[in-house]
């Protein structure tokens, strides 16, 4: 390869890293990319670059289109959360800073620092409110979430609950926010913030990622101590059931539950063991299926789809078709480096214009 000059290599850098605005594409055509945020605070596997939003074309193998500056992101994201409405990404830092970008404008819209915390939080679907956890590392009885108004990142009020809130998720239908502090698993309703349910000692050792069904039913809890779930009925408040991924126990933890968007099936992560397994989640409780394995590395774990629920992507740099359950893909950057990371969702963007939006939660997207 030759060596590029000084004026090539400035003309390479402008041209990856975007011309500050969203892409366009094709007038009228909508375009579906793949947005990876880098650095990721709970995996600093993949380094390379400035700091920023990495963007790819599922259209075009997953190819990478471009890079999007955010000096911000430096300090490493625990939580990447879109919203269609504002078309906006809500971050968290490892640093308790959160704050809301732009994706149609790529400029940030408002960002603070919160003195009690900030994990992987949640929006409204109506993006007017945001739920900004205390973090799994807070292990005070105050420990919980922040309210606040998603415009401007003022604090509304704070809901206690307990030690380590952790991840929260409000349902696609914004009727409820589901909230994991330690063994607690916590249904609130998004319009006022009671509590609707609690399930006490669940996930074992402490509440990791979770996912829910489109009709608020079930939800499936990671577990802390060994690889398998804890399956929730949200109606009746009661444990289903506990699985455990195999016969004999794998004894670490599970970091990564997704439902495909028809809800056949549940995936889970096993990433010590560098593989998912797979259930049909259409059985109560669900059975094994499948697994996938040969991931290339190890690493914090996560999993979700592709809204068409056509792609599986993981913590890894994997991409993996859902129904053959083949890697056919790679993510890779500019420089050709394999990107990995657990904060990404997909964005459809027509005309420069935000017209859907994914999710970094892999939830049941069944109509």
């Amino acid at each position: 390869m030759k060596k590029l000059t000084t004026a090539a290599a400035i003309l390479f850098l402008i041209a990856t890293i975007g011309s500050g605005q969203a892409p366009k594409g094709t007038p009228g055509q909508t375009k579906r990319y793949l947005y990876i945020s880098t650095p990721d605070a709970a995996q600093e596997i993949y380094k390379a670059g400035l700091p920023g939003i990495l963007v790819f074309d599922i259209d075009d193998g997953h190819k990478f289109v471009r890079r999007i500056p955010v000096p911000e992101f430096k300090e490493g994201l625990r939580g990447f959360t879109p919203n269609l409405k504002t078309h906006s990404a809500f971050f968290s830092l490892t640093s308790h800073r959160v704050g809301s970008f732009d994706l149609e404008s790529e400029k940030m819209i408002w960002d603070k620092v919160f003195e009690a915390g900030a994990d992987r939080s949640a929006v409204t679907p109506d993006g007017k409110k945001i739920y900004i956890p205390t973090g799994y590392w807070y292990l005070g009885e105050d420990g919980g979430m922040l309210v606040a108004n998603a415009a401007n990142g003022d604090v509304i009020k704070r809901v206690k609950v307990g030690p380590a809130a952790h991840n929260s998720l409000v349902s696609l239908d914004g009727r409820f926010l589901y909230l994991g502090s330690q063994t607690t698993f916590t249904v609130y309703d998004a319009k006022d913030e009671k509590v609707i349910r609690q399930f006490k000692d669940v996930g074992e050792r402490a509440i990791f990622p979770f996912t829910v069904d489109s009709k608020n039913r079930y939800a499936y809890i990671c577990l802390g101590n060994n690889v398998g779930f804890d399956m929730l009925d949200l109606e009746t408040g009661k444990v289903v059931t506990r699985i455990y991924a195999s016969k004999e126990k794998i004894p670490h933890r599970t970091h990564g539950a997704a439902l495909t968007p028809d809800e056949t099936e549940l995936w889970i992560t096993d990433q010590l063991g560098q593989k998912l397994f797979i259930y049909d989640s259409t059985k109560v409780p669900p059975v094994p299926k499948a697994e996938v394995t040969g991931l290339s590395i190890k690493g914090h774990g996560w999993v979700t789809f592709s809204l068409d629920g056509k792609y599986a992507y993981t913590h890894t740099p994997e991409v993996i078709d859902a129904k053959t359950r083949q890697i056919v893909a790679t993510l890779k950057d500019e420089n050709g480096l394999p990107v990995s990371g657990s904060k990404y969702f997909e964005v459809h963007m027509r005309d420069g214009k935000v017209v859907e939006m994914g999710s970094e939660f892999g939830v049941g997207r069944k109509k």
